[in-house]
């Protein structure tokens, strides 16, 4: 930008002396810097105008925004009550998970919450914790791994399949799969996402779309998994075309990459600063979704949903092409997320972070751990969970206690006596560190009904 723009240029334009002065240079020094100062001049002349013509645009929204309706800022208190709220397998989960879903019950846009049976303590809302409010969103609520997700994969092939072929499925997924923060495929996949307009719309989404292209059809690192394994079909739908029985399946669970990341910080700043709050809660800062910034980060949530499902789909379509069959039928459900739904007769919010969907019909697959099986899931809509239910066994050791107290041999022997074949992984991802699958499930009975199992054989995870 040839001469730095101050907020007296603005004021000279006639913009009022307020924060939207302030929005405008922020803007500016953030999208438009290496701009001539006369040229986004121009512009905000155009925009001090006719302010409502900008409404929703990338740049200058917020501006107009803040032109004809300004959002204010303003210590929010808590409410001295929790809002209804539902606890399932209460004496499976840790006691700081339910006091973070308390704390998120007083948050003055809470309506209602709930609490699954895998859940233990996260960042602002606990892993496993379900929290619908009134016409706000919450980043931190949605979670960092923005709609990361379980996809499963069923191929008209038998269980002796794999006995047979296992070292080729190995080569498989070390070819054909790529983990961590470095590795992408050599030949990218062209996807319609890519094609869409929010890219070039939203500033944010602008500056990361050549790394979400890299980082098409690869996983993260962490829990995150591709799994070849068996899947036993106790009940079939009609549209599966299979009958009850054993067939080989492949069972992915990563979420939206780099993109989802960036994605939730930069909005959980935003938030932050729309949103003071006590500092027990300040990672449950919302935006509001009347707000330009609220808007905007639900398209991009959104679109980080779309980006996490397209990455599973390369992927099981890499594996497809690499066994040269069809599959036969997928189930995929995600997590760390937000919805619209109906929540006791009203439109709200519904926040699940490390939950997942379980509405009335609804498919998904709830993982165990490396050597316990995975369960296919059909929903059974119970309004006390917010139509909700576990995502997986649900962590009872951390990290950091995982890598100070098991051995790579202790695991490894996990490992050899339940036959599973790893490939990468470490010792904070070991069977012990997680909670006994069986028991979340006898715990939500009530909230899905089983269909299935899916047992992992060979496991590719992050080195």
């Amino acid at each position: 930008m040839g001469n730095k723009i101050s907020g007296k240029d603005f004021i000279k334009l006639g913009f009022p002396k307020n924060n939207s002065i302030n929005i405008a240079i922020g803007q500016i020094h953030r999208y438009r810097k290496k701009e001539k100062k006369q040229t986004i001049l121009n512009e905000a002349k155009e925009v001090l105008l006719e302010p409502e013509k900008y409404i929703g645009h990338g740049i200058w929204g917020k501006v107009a925004e803040g032109l004809i309706k300004p959002v204010e800022v303003r210590l929010q208190e808590l409410k001295t009550t929790r809002s209804p709220f539902s606890i399932f397998g209460e004496n499976e989960i840790d006691e700081q998970a339910k006091f973070q879903l308390y704390d998120a019950l007083k948050l003055p846009i809470s309506v209602k919450g709930a609490l699954m049976p895998d859940a233990h303590s996260g960042y602002g809302l606990p892993i496993g914790g379900v929290l619908a409010t009134d016409n706000a969103v919450i980043p931190y609520g949605v979670g960092v791994d923005i709609g990361c997700r379980m996809s499963l994969s069923v191929y008209d092939l038998p269980a002796s399949f794999l006995k047979g072929k296992s070292h080729q499925l190995i080569q498989i997924l070390q070819d054909h799969t790529k983990f961590g923060m470095y590795e992408t495929h050599k030949l990218k996949a062209d996807h319609e996402i890519f094609e869409r307009s929010i890219f070039d719309e939203i500033p944010i989404l602008k500056s990361l779309k050549t790394k979400a292209y890299q980082q098409l059809g690869t996983s993260g690192g962490g829990n995150h998994f591709v799994e070849f394994g068996i899947v036993k079909l106790d009940e079939v739908k009609p549209e599966w075309n299979l009958i009850p029985g054993e067939y080989l399946a492949v069972l992915s669970h990563s979420g939206s990459r780099g993109l989802g990341a960036n994605i939730a910080k930069y909005y959980t700043y935003l938030a932050a600063k729309q949103c003071p709050l006590p500092k027990q809660v300040q990672h449950l800062a919302w935006l509001d979704l009347g707000t330009h910034d609220g808007q905007e980060y639900w398209a991009a949530m959104n679109l980080a949903g779309d980006y996490a499902k397209a990455c599973h789909d390369d992927i099981h379509r890499r594996i497809a092409k690499a066994i040269g069959k069809r599959i036969v039928f997928n189930i995929e459900n995600h997590h760390n997320f937000a919805w619209k739904e109906m929540v006791d007769g009203t439109e709200r919010i519904v926040h699940r972070k490390g939950a997942t969907p379980a509405g009335e019909g609804v498919l998904g697959i709830i993982p165990g751990s490396m050597t316990a099986n995975g369960y296919i899931v059909e929903g059974l809509g119970n309004e006390s969970s917010i139509n909700s239910a576990s995502h997986g066994a649900g962590r009872k050791m951390s990290r950091a206690k995982c890598k100070s107290t098991i051995t790579k041999s202790f695991m490894n022997a996990q490992l050899k006596d339940a036959e599973i074949e790893l490939i990468g992984g470490s010792v904070d991802e070991a069977p012990f560190a997680y909670k006994n699958i069986k028991t979340v499930m006898n715990l939500q009975t009530e909230l899905v009904k089983v269909l299935g199992t899916f047992t992992p054989k060979i496991v590719r995870m992050d080195k």
